[in-house]
């Protein structure tokens, strides 16, 4: 089985390859709920709902979050009834919360409804959510403190981040299957997401960042730096903030107790000779994802290096 920890744009690009190379059967997808949210009453859960569509084959490609060809007619109406607007929620989108929402109004739990709603829409492989417990992303910024869709979508990631925490995060549990599926792996890879707000929340939860460590199988990451910079969205000024270097060096730090491979872009091989160390191996490749074979190619070489080197991380010092 090979388990995957993922979120935003990134994150459900890098699925969508990893689905043309793994049995759906064979994939547990971990995914970030810090991103969750209410609008207009609902339950939003931004990236289980784009990985899900990813695996659906419904994520729409020109925006990379949504559903293909949707239309936005409640949008429209919510609009000229004065209610807020500027998180923009397709009319096959809003159905799926509407239906988590039932669910968890109905004392199911988050893994439950995702449960329910992906066998659904037909995706064979297993969305866990990465706890059921309420977590919330908070980036502080001089205007005040904001959960991250206000501070990512209503005002577009400009204001300068002072810090990023994780409210909640101390008193969850991972979601059921969540440590069984890292213990049991042939890999754990973490997509190219964003280190702070995709993958953070995740490891933030008390027992998984553990539970990567004693993990059997090799912990791939791939970087979402390229060359000092983000490859989209304010990865880059996120993990400034927290103090890390914007670059392949800082995101292997992030991951540091836990990382045996990191997959960087050929750019950024001069840097990879010098990361290169006893406990962590670099491997360079074109990480950039255009295209679905761009996806599938990049995939197919995470699961290349993590089968060549299955069993090693057991060496790790």
């Amino acid at each position: 089985m090979i388990v995957v920890f993922t979120g935003g744009t990134g994150g459900a690009k890098f699925v969508e390859g990893l689905q043309r190379a793994v049995p759906g059967d064979q994939l547990t997808c971990i995914v970030n709920t810090g991103d969750d949210f209410k609008w207009w009453g609902l339950h939003i859960s931004p990236d289980l709902d784009s990985i899900t569509y990813a695996l659906a084959g419904r994520l729409s490609p020109e925006r990379g979050w949504g559903v293909r060809d949707d239309t936005f007619f409640c949008l429209q109406t919510m609009r000229e009834l004065g209610e807020p607007s500027w998180f923009q929620v397709g009319d096959r989108d809003l159905a799926i919360h509407l239906a988590r929402s039932r669910m968890l109004a109905e004392g199911k739990t988050l893994s439950e409804a995702t449960a329910a709603i992906t066998e659904k829409l037909g995706v064979n492989a297993r969305i866990l959510p990465m706890t059921d417990s309420p977590v919330e992303t908070r980036v502080e910024t001089p205007d005040g403190e904001f959960n991250f869709q206000e501070y990512f979508v209503k005002r577009r990631h400009q204001d300068q981040v002072k810090s990023v925490r994780f409210d909640g995060a101390a008193k969850a549990q991972p979601a059921p299957g969540v440590v069984d599926a890292i213990h049991s792996a042939h890999a754990v890879i973490l997509a190219p997401s964003n280190p702070i707000t995709s993958i953070g929340p995740i490891l933030a939860v008390p027992g998984i960042r553990e539970a990567l460590r004693a993990a059997p199988a090799d912990v791939l990451a791939i970087s979402p730096i390229v060359a000092n910079s983000a490859v989209s969205g304010p990865a880059g000024a996120l993990m400034a903030a927290q103090g890390y270097c914007v670059s392949i060096a800082g995101v292997a730090q992030v991951y540091a107790d836990f990382l045996d491979i990191l997959v960087v872009d050929q750019r950024d091989a001069d840097a990879a000779r010098e990361l290169n160390r006893p406990g962590l191996r670099v491997h360079c490749e074109d990480t950039i994802m255009r295209t679905l074979d761009d996806k599938a190619r990049l995939a197919q070489t995470v699961l290349a290096l993590a089968y060549a080197h299955h069993g090693s991380a057991s060496d790790r010092s």
